[in-house]
């Protein structure tokens, strides 16, 4: 590796800036949340500071935009965060609290949101001196399956990009720590949702009828215990129910029953087998009781791989703004993130930004009560625009492929 860019002090500076506009944003984004593909507020309040600062801006055909800064041609490095916010209530007590009901950024995209824009923001600061292209992609629909990234790919997101990097809110880590994997970093993750049919009546009258809800239960139990033992157990799959609903009434036997929830793996090859595996097993547990199944097997995302020299890269980023403490060692989840469907196509690297407080509680990610310690908004945008500087002036990209 070359040394650092000479550009990251001033770059550094240029951030104490703009800080406090940072902070500004994502208590904005917070406050005003919006579902996936939904993104509309979101989209136009970014869109519209990256034009003020002189960004190519182009929006992309849903919602969420891609912003270039920089020489339009020469190599390119992308930076990605995600827009979207989750169904669920915010149950904090803080002024920029949630206004929309049931609707909260509970999984930090909007620290996202405002470190990327503060990237762009500083990055294009450095007018002529930056040494190549930096595109800012601001995607939506992170939450859902199988994501907007499908969807900025195939609108132009990643044309001339060389590499890409992103980074995503881990409350289990202090603010100050940015967590690196190389290799796998999440899951694969799909969705299921199974209907069950039959004709219902009585419960004294179960040989009359399809016993529906014993039949989902069986498949409820059954079915994870099937997997583990037909998928290699280092793939580490994981069934976990979040939906399961049946009748009415404790005397009838309902004619609909449903259960729904995720399948992630570790492993990769796995999840290329694991949709036909589901379905066939899901078949053979229900067909002794009689009762009809609709399954709706949804691929969610395969695993998040970090490049070797990308993670590098990204480290690099990481002790320019933290030093060596700042990097910390991080460990595969089974969460599913559809930044891998980027890293199909590009080579890249995500990593996991600290937003907890020193000495404070550990939240969980996609729970209403998550609080994030808002040095991290400044904290990511300075990583990110500092690795953007080291991969544009690291060379040539190796392509691991």
């Amino acid at each position: 590796m070359p040394e650092r860019s000479p550009l990251i002090p001033r770059l550094l500076s240029e951030m104490e800036h703009i800080g406090a506009e940072l902070i500004d944003v994502r208590r904005d984004l917070h406050a005003n949340p919006e579902l996936s593909w939904a993104e509309d507020r979101t989209t136009t309040l970014l869109a519209k500071r990256l034009d003020e600062a002189g960004l190519r801006v182009e929006l992309l055909p849903r919602t969420g935009l891609v912003a270039d800064v920089g020489p339009v041609s020469g190599p390119t490095v992308a930076l990605r965060a995600d827009l979207d916010a989750l169904p669920v209530d915010d149950r904090t007590d803080d002024a920029w609290q949630s206004t929309v009901s049931g609707v909260a950024h509970a999984c930090g995209h909007d620290v996202h949101a405002a470190a990327l824009l503060g990237a762009g923001l500083a990055l294009a600061a450095l007018g002529d001196d930056l040494p190549g292209r930096v595109r800012l992609v601001f995607q939506p629909a992170e939450e859902i399956m199988p994501g907007g990234a499908l969807m900025a790919v195939g609108a132009g997101a990643l044309e001339g990009v060389d590499q890409i990097f992103g980074l995503h809110c881990d409350p289990t880590l202090d603010v100050g720590q940015v967590g690196l994997r190389e290799g796998p970093l999440t899951g694969a993750a799909d969705s299921l949702d199974v209907l069950l049919t039959g004709k219902g009546g009585h419960t004294s009258r179960p040989h009359l009828t399809e016993d529906l809800t014993f039949a989902l239960g069986k498949l409820v139990t059954e079915l994870p215990a099937v997997l583990s033992r037909r998928l290699d157990p280092r793939a580490g799959v994981s069934v976990v129910w979040g939906i399961i609903r049946a009748g009415s009434a404790m005397n009838v036997i309902p004619s609909t029953g449903r259960a729904a929830g995720t399948v992630r793996m570790l492993d990769a090859r796995a999840w290329a087998e694991a949709e036909t595996l589901v379905r066939e097993t899901i078949g053979q547990l229900v067909e002794p009781y009689g009762v009809e199944t609709e399954v709706t097997y949804v691929r969610g995302v395969p695993p998040v791989v970090n490049g070797h020299q990308q993670t590098l890269l990204l480290g690099r980023g990481v002790g320019s703004v933290l030093g060596e403490d700042g990097l910390v060692s991080t460990t595969q989840s089974l969460g599913g993130e559809d930044f891998a469907w980027y890293l199909e196509h590009v080579p890249g690297a995500m990593g996991r930004l600290g937003t907890r407080t020193p000495g404070g509680r550990t939240f969980e990610l996609h729970q209403g009560d998550l609080r994030v310690d808002e040095r991290a908004v400044l904290i990511g945008a300075k990583v990110l625009a500092a690795t953007a500087l080291e991969a544009l002036s690291a060379g040539p990209v190796i392509t691991e492929r």
